[in-house]
């Protein structure tokens, strides 16, 4: 499988079309940012608020999904799809996403532009680093599947997710440049300043409750869903088309598991040049194309198509 992008096909769509998709709306991507933070807190207002078990579970269901909905911003302005300048665009996201997630925009694009040009093959890092990883070892029985989803519940498997990660992105971290190191000092700084701040106004057990709980439950496990949907299960990886799936599904799901968009993951692959929130008309417009309608993996729904394409 060497295909990585939609230059190696012959696709047929109209280039003047594609090119308006290219544009960027920086407002839209700034507000999503805004509308996803305000749900992470209007969620902690409401549990503290009226606090029992249950709209305790439902919020950080809730605050991970967010959490989730964050990083899939972070990845669009990975492919530098946010501000025009660039280090700017790092900075907010930094600032907004990355920092308090713990980890950074540039350690992650270095690993991600490498899985975007090495798709499916040994030079993948991503596909390398799940390669013959239990998780990712398919075909599953739906039941194997969600022993595992629903293990995130218990913090030990996001905990070991988190370590992982780490793992896999420490040997870039020796190698990156000087500008990358200083962003690095500059997260803990920012870590340093966000548990100074938590000490001092004596909130350490409602960190824990509503960040530290999410970030190892439901974030890892709501990232763990998309990655199995974007490129396991039932495809055949010989072609561009079928190596990594589109996933449409109802409005729940999306919130939860796609948001932003990131469902369509196969026009993503084609055009990483496309924002988030020019997908839905950039799979219209691939519609157009026979081959395209012919050999893409577009499944429908998490909760039927994906499930039934595990086995």
């Amino acid at each position: 499988m060497t295909t990585h992008d939609a230059r190696d096909l012959n696709l047929k769509i109209n280039k003047a079309e594609l090119k308006r998709l290219y544009q960027t709306a920086p407002f839209k991507h700034g507000a999503a940012i805004v509308f996803n933070w305000a749900i992470i807190f209007g969620s902690i207002y409401l549990s503290t608020r009226f606090f029992n078990p249950i709209l305790y579970l439902l919020t950080v269901i809730v605050i991970g999904a967010r959490m989730h909905a964050l990083a899939i911003l972070m990845h669009d302005a990975s492919h530098f799809r946010f501000l025009k300048n660039r280090k700017l665009s790092d900075w907010i996201t930094n600032i907004t996403t990355m920092y308090p997630l713990f980890s950074s925009i540039e350690q992650y694009r270095q690993n991600h532009l490498r899985h975007h040009k090495h798709l499916n093959t040994e030079d993948d890092p991503d596909w390398m680093a799940k390669l013959g990883r239990k998780d990712f070892t398919f075909p599953k029985t739906k039941r194997e599947f969600l022993v595992t989803v629903v293990s995130y519940f218990t913090l030990y498997k996001g905990i070991v997710d988190a370590i992982w990660f780490l793992r896999r992105f420490s040997p870039l971290k020796a190698a990156a440049k000087p500008a990358n190191k200083a962003n690095k000092r500059f997260g803990l700084i920012f870590t340093f300043l966000l548990l100074v701040t938590v000490s001092l106004l004596g909130i350490w057990l409602e960190f824990a409750l509503y960040w530290l709980v999410p970030y190892f439950s439901t974030f890892f496990m709501f990232q763990y869903i998309r990655s199995v949907s974007e490129h396991f299960g039932e495809l055949s990886y010989d072609h561009m088309l079928r190596s990594t799936r589109t996933l449409k599904s109802n409005f729940i799901a999306r919130f939860l598991f796609a948001p932003h968009n990131v469902g369509y993951h196969l026009e993503h692959h084609l055009y990483p040049g496309v924002p988030y929130y020019n997908l839905p008309k950039l799979h219209k417009l691939l519609m157009q194309d026979s081959e395209y309608q012919s050999n893409a993996h577009i499944t429908k729904g998490f909760f039927h198509g994906l499930m039934n394409e595990l086995g």
